[in-house]
Parts: C-alpha cells; sequence; structure tokens
C-alpha cells in the first residue's frame, strides 16, 4: 500500500493523487471491494455502525438518501481515511425539480418551452444539492408518455419526443455543466430505459407492449440527445420490452443503448429492479438475477445488494468474466473521477457554502420566474384576467387556496411547506390593502371521496358577495408523481360541483388549477370565464400565480400535454398516425369514421396551446423556394404581430407532414419553435431553416430514411391553430 498526505491525515490508498490511473486502482481491489463499488445503498436519517462498517470494508460504492454537507463529510471521511481502498462514496439523490428551493414540476416547466429557463432550473437544482453534499441525480426523466392517467408524467416532458429531446439536453447541462466550480454540478442520468412511459393503463410498473417502430420514433430519441449532451449514467426502467424485464434485456441495453446509441457512461437499476427479476418469474433468485443483469449490461444496482452478495462467488465460478466486472468497476470510477472525488473528495462539502446557498434570495426569485413562465392561460372569456382596477372584492375558495405542500409536488427533495408561499398568500401580497379578500374552502379532500359538502354553502355566500371568484382546484402532491397513477381523472371530491354552484351565483369564476397532470377540465370549461393550468409551481408558486392574475406578468406557458374532452379518449396526442378512415366524425349518418360516436376526436385543449393578455396576428408563410434538395435546405418565415394591448411573448410553433411516405407517418410532428417577446404593436418575421434532417423516419427496416415527395409545412400558435405551406423534397436518401 502506497501512503499520501490528505486533509492532514495519512490514508492508506493505492493510488497519488497526483498520478494515479483507475486501472490500478482496480487491480489493487479485491472481488469482494469491486463488487462493494457496484452497490449503491439507501440511507434513510443518520448514518449507523452498521452502515459505517460496510463502508470500512469496501461493501459500498455510493449511498443515496443521505444529505446534508455535514452528515456526508463524515460519511466521505471514514471512506476516505479508514477503508483499506481510500476510495470516495459517491452521494446520489432524487433532486427532480429543485433540492431545497423547488421550481415547477418537469412538465410544468416544459410548459414554458424555454430552454435556457429550464436549463437554469437544472442548474438551481444543481447548486443547491451539491452545496448539501450530493454529486448526482436521478434525472432528467425523458421518458415519453401519452397517458395523462400515469402519475409519473409530471416528471417527464410530455407527449412529444422532438420537446422531449430538446428539453432532455437543456436540463443535462443544466444539471452538469452551469456552476464556476465542479463541486457546483451534478451528475445526470436520463431515465429509465426505455419505453417507461407507455406502461399500461397508466398504472406505474404495469407491462408495456409496445413495438420497436414505437420505441425507436418515440422513446428513444430524448435518450439520445440526453447522451449526445454527455449526460453521465443511464437508468434502466421496471417495465419490460419485448416480454424480457429492461434490467435484464441485451438487445436493448448492449445493442440499442450502447453499440445504436453510443452511450459510454454508467448504467444503473432502479430500486430494486434486479430483486424484481424474481418477482417477475425470469430469476429463480437473486444470484440468477444478478447474473442475469450483469451480462445485459448493469454496472450498479441500486438497492438489492445481490451485486455485492453474489459476484464474487460468479466470478469464482466462470459464470461472469473478471474482465468485465473490472470494466464496470471503470465505469462507477469514471464517474467519481469525473465528479473530482479523486482529487478532492471533501470539495462539496462545505457548511458555510451549503447555508449560503439553500433558498437564497436568487433563488426564490429565479424559481418564481420559473413558476411565471410554466403557467397555462387556457381560458380567459371577455378578457376576465388580468383584473381590472375596479374590482374591490375577491371571494378565494377551494382545498387548494391555501394549500403549500401540495404545490411542491411530487419528488421534493428537501423542500419544506413551511417556505412555501401559497397562492392565498400571494394574492394578498400582490393586491395588498386595494382589494378586500374572503376565503373559505369550499369542500374537503379526504382520498378520493365526496367529502365536505357542509362546507359548500359557505363558499357559494361569501363568492355571491364578490366582485369575482377565485376557485382554487386540483389535487393533493401524492395523487400525481410516483405510483400516483389514477384511473379517473375528474378533479377528485366535490371540487366541480363547488366550482358549479359558484357559478351559479352569477359571480365571475376564475378557476386555477393546482394539478401534476392534465385533468378533464371539461365541467370546469363549461362553468369557468377564466381558467388558468398551474400545475405543482413550487415553493414560490402562490407569488407566481398572483402575478398572472394580477397582470403584473402575461403569461405565455403553452401545453406539452393533450387535455383530452373526455377521458375515453385516452391516449389521445397530437401526432396520431394516418388511418384509412377520417378522424372528423361527420354527419350523424356516418358511422365509418376513426372516432368515437359520442365526443368525436378534438381535446379540449390541443399541444401547443395557451393564451396570452394579448393577441398575435401570423402572416401567411413565405417559403425561400418550393423545392429542396437532398443536400440543401429551404427557408419558412412568418410576420407575427402583436395586435393586442399588452407587451408579450409568443412560442411559435413548426409542424411538417409526409404526404406520402414508405410506412404510415404521424399527421404531424413538430421540428421546431421559436420563443418571440413583442411590445404592442411590434412585429417579428421568424424563419424557420428546413433541412434535409426535418424530413427523415426510420424507413421499414428499422434505418433512418428520407423519401421525395411532397411535404406540409404548418407554423402556428398551437398544434391545431396554423397556417400552412408545402414544398416538394426532390432526391431522398436512406442509411
Amino acid at each position: 500500500m502506497c501512503l499520501i498526505l490528505l486533509a492532514n491525515s495519512l490514508l492508506p490508498l493505492c493510488w497519488s493523487r497526483e498520478s494515479y490511473k483507475l486501472e490500478d486502482i482496480i487491480e489493487s481491489l479485491s472481488l469482494e471491494e469491486k463488487a462493494g463499488q457496484l452497490n449503491l445503498v439507501p440511507l434513510e436519517g443518520e448514518p449507523t455502525d452498521e452502515l459505517l462498517q460496510a463502508i470500512r470494508e469496501g461493501k459500498i460504492g455510493s449511498l443515496l438518501k443521505s444529505n446534508g454537507a455535514e452528515q456526508n463529510l463524515r460519511i466521505q471521511k471514514v471512506a476516505v481515511e479508514e477503508s483499506a481502498s481510500g476510495i470516495p462514496i459517491l452521494f446520489q439523490e432524487d433532486v427532480i425539480h429543485g433540492y431545497k428551493t423547488i421550481t415547477p414540476t418537469p412538465l410544468a416547466e416544459a410548459a414554458s418551452w424555454d430552454l435556457e429557463l429550464i436549463r437554469a432550473s437544472a442548474a438551481l437544482a444543481a447548486r443547491e444539492a451539491a452545496s448539501s453534499g450530493i454529486h448526482l441525480t436521478y434525472a432528467p426523466m425523458v421518458d415519453i408518455s401519452r397517458d395523462p392517467r400515469w402519475g409519473r408524467i409530471l416528471e417527464g416532458s410530455g407527449e412529444d419526443p422532438y420537446l422531449g429531446a430538446m428539453i432532455a439536453v437543456a436540463r443535462v447541462r443544466g444539471f452538469q455543466e452551469s456552476g464556476l466550480d465542479f463541486h457546483q454540478n451534478l451528475l445526470a442520468c436520463a431515465k429509465h430505459f426505455a419505453g417507461y412511459g407507455a406502461t399500461l393503463a397508466g398504472r406505474d410498473y404495469n407491462i408495456s407492449d409496445l413495438s420497436e417502430r414505437e420505441l425507436r420514433e418515440i422513446h428513444l430519441p430524448p435518450f439520445q440527445s440526453a447522451i449526445d449532451a454527455n449526460v453521465s449514467s443511464v437508468m434502466s426502467a421496471y417495465t419490460s420490452y419485448d416480454a424480457l424485464p429492461a434490467s435484464a434485456n441485451p438487445f436493448l441495453l448492449r445493442t440499442i443503448l450502447r453499440q445504436e446509441m453510443g452511450f459510454r457512461g454508467l448504467l444503473m437499476t432502479d430500486w430494486d429492479t434486479i430483486g424484481n427479476l424474481c418477482r417477475i418469474g425470469i430469476a429463480k433468485d437473486n444470484r440468477a438475477a444478478a447474473k442475469m443483469a450483469f451480462k445485459a449490461g448493469i454496472e450498479m444496482d441500486m438497492f438489492s445488494q445481490a451485486y455485492l452478495e453474489h459476484i464474487p462467488e460468479l466470478v469464482r465460478l466462470g459464470d461472469i468474466d473478471e474482465d468485465q466486472l473490472n470494466q464496470a468497476v471503470s465505469k462507477v470510477l469514471e464517474l467519481k473521477q469525473k465528479a473530482r472525488l479523486f482529487d478532492d473528495p471533501y470539495a462539496y462539502f462545505d457548511k458555510e457554502r451549503e447555508e449560503k446557498e439553500l433558498l437564497s434570495d436568487d433563488n426564490r426569485n429565479l424559481a418564481k420566474d420559473i413558476a411565471r413562465k410554466s403557467i397555462v392561460l387556457l381560458k380567459n372569456d371577455n378578457s376576465l384576467l388580468p383584473f381590472s382596477p375596479d374590482i374591490k372584492s375577491i371571494a378565494v375558495v377551494g382545498p387548494f387556496a391555501k394549500a403549500k405542500r401540495d404545490l411542491l409536488g411530487w419528488w421534493s427533495a428537501m423542500g419544506s411547506p413551511e417556505e412555501t408561499v401559497s397562492i392565498w398568500e400571494g394574492l394578498a401580497e400582490q393586491l395588498g390593502q386595494n382589494v378586500e379578500l374572503s376565503y373559505a374552502p369550499g369542500c374537503s379532500i379526504v382520498r378520493f371521496e365526496k367529502s365536505g359538502a357542509s362546507l359548500l354553502p359557505e363558499a357559494v355566500n361569501i363568492s355571491r358577495r364578490a366582485d369575482v371568484a377565485i376557485i382554487v382546484v386540483g389535487e393533493e402532491y401524492w395523487m400525481s408523481g410516483e405510483g400516483g397513477g389514477t384511473a379517473s381523472l375528474h378533479l377528485p371530491g366535490l371540487q366541480e360541483q363547488l366550482i358549479a354552484e359558484v357559478a351559479a351565483t352569477g359571480t365571475p369564476v376564475v378557476t386555477v388549477v393546482v394539478t401534476g397532470k392534465p385533468y378533464i377540465l371539461t365541467e370546469v370549461a363549461r362553468h369557468s370565464d377564466a381558467i388558468i393550468q398551474a400545475w405543482m409551481p413550487g415553493t414560490m408558486g402562490g407569488a407566481a400565480v398572483a402575478e398572472i392574475l394580477t397582470g403584473a406578468f402575461n403569461p405565455s406557458g403553452k401545453l406539452p400535454v393533450t387535455f383530452p374532452i373526455h377521458q375515453g379518449q385516452i391516449p389521445i396526442y397530437y401526432s396520431y398516425r394516418r388511418t384509412s378512415h377520417p378522424f372528423d366524425p361527420g354527419p350523424k349518418d356516418n358511422r365509418y369514421t376513426a372516432s368515437h360516436r359520442d365526443i368525436g376526436i378534438r381535446p379540449l385543449y390541443p399541444f401547443g396551446y395557451g393564451l396570452s393578455y394579448t393577441t398575435f396576428l401570423y402572416s401567411e408563410i413565405r417559403l425561400s423556394s418550393d423545392t429542396m434538395r437532398t443536400g440543401g435546405s429551404i427557408e419558412a418565415s412568418v410576420t407575427v404581430t402583436n395586435t393586442g394591448e399588452n407587451n408579450g411573448r409568443e412560442i411559435v410553433q413548426l409542424y411538417i407532414s409526409d404526404e406520402i411516405a414508405s410506412v404510415t407517418r404521424p399527421v404531424k410532428e413538430l421540428k421546431g419553435f421559436q420563443l418571440i417577446d413583442l411590445n404592442v404593436g411590434e412585429s417579428q418575421t421568424v424563419t424557420f431553416e428546413i433541412t434535409p434532417d426535418s424530413l427523415s423516419f426510420i424507413g421499414a427496416d428499422y434505418k433512418a430514411i428520407r423519401e421525395p415527395g411532397r411535404f406540409v409545412l404548418q407554423i402556428g400558435t398551437s398544434s391545431e391553430e396554423t397556417k400552412q405551406a408545402a414544398f416538394t423534397l426532390v432526391g431522398g436518401w436512406s442509411e
């Protein structure tokens, strides 16, 4: 053993900070220590003597759920100064949308379509978490989902692979590259590979049944973008692909992820997914499960400890090649090297920096800005919003008007309800002494029961006496998120009845919806003059909502997911493939259409939809040419004018459809978007470059191809409200 001097201690290490090689470190380790590096163990609360002893013995390479600079420094000192190898611990945590200062849930942030803002949100989370001794986060979740019943839809970027891919890049770079110093960043982990968002019936951990085409066209693009952005790790999914669990699927993990997509980082399981191989019924015990997962390509085992318990024996018996084990260990050590833990294992543990960073004024202000730009104005009849200065009294009703915990959403890390601004508090602060505010809960939320009917009369009475009623409805934080799938997407309890009874008073109604996922808002819209989708907006959510309602901020968010008019439409999304029969229900005597007889095909609110307090006029599309050759490109331009009475932001969206192709293609696909800020009366020309890559797709042989023919290009304010132009591609190409 060689000795080096670090932190005034003699450390029994086989490596030197000045000149170390990972292969030398690996060579010095026993089989048990190698298996220990692949072992990721949870720690809730204070470290036990048993856990610290396991670290001394080299049986733990990484910890999750251990938080705080002071605690993690203590643990790291045990690993570095008291274990035989001296290899530092890699601390990991679910930092999904903020650490202490909680930003809106990822689906909400996707509604901003603001890639720089989303990157800034990830950077905020990274700075706070890193200051508390965290090295790696289990984010971004890049799963595409088209079933709003799935609770984890809130953790991703919605239904569209193009938007999801762009946001994946922004979040990876925000976590990994935004800090001025290495110890201000987090290693990112793209999850869950792959197809987890296609779980059937929106039930978490359920089976999925997707084709290879759906896998490649819908679910892989965001992962590819994350990989291209140098994401440090990838997490496998709970679900299976082609009846083989993702954590034991060589085709998924080795052929596609490693060989085709070029991923070079670390591949880890989700919580106990190796143990799940036994429950699924493809492994008889943890030993067999460990062997299957390892041979499929999994390098880090979260929770099950199957690798720790069985890999040394499997190597000694020849069932696992030690060179392959060494390669897996090298992936772990490369992550630790990337976090600079071999240079300074204690750099992340600075109590003074932690106290200064967490919930700072700058962080709270940024969180409020993110929340404001994530909110979507869904309805605004007669320009009820923003509130007129003539309004003197407002009734604030609903079970979420004073909620705090529910504004944080699922995966709120170290966020605290006590530090969260409720919507009631935001309104009181924003309106000051100028408006009389009254409050009544209206009903209560007791799981999914229809409870609190006795509270309805008070809410109705105060609303009748007010100039305007704000009804804050939604779901409790646990009703979305992991394990938060719901069969019904109607607001729980008596909330729809509350809105109807308040509306019956004749008082104008503004409904604020606090949810993690899209709900069926058909009845809500019927009885509301205005609706804002506030999502679960985080620590500063109440302040952000208040600024939207009062006009201090003009809403600009656009939906990253379709809102159904009826839950029988699910799954519903804007980019359905063409069918032989029309989607339009047509006349009543024509039943031969691809629609329901009772409700048709249209959603309540389409993908890309969102209103503003101003209006925007789009010119016709101008093309630089109506012909594009394979090696060239064309430009499509449109002039957008702010024709309203407020300055505002518009998100200009580009869609393309391929009229004739060798495989069935979507009716349209998002291929670009731009954010523009326009003052009243101002115009701006927005130009998109259309390249051959914009027209490529996966052919019948699952290889990339683009074919000559006619394409329809659409530019507009949503997936349904667009201008159109057509052009022809001359010449084709195949991979």
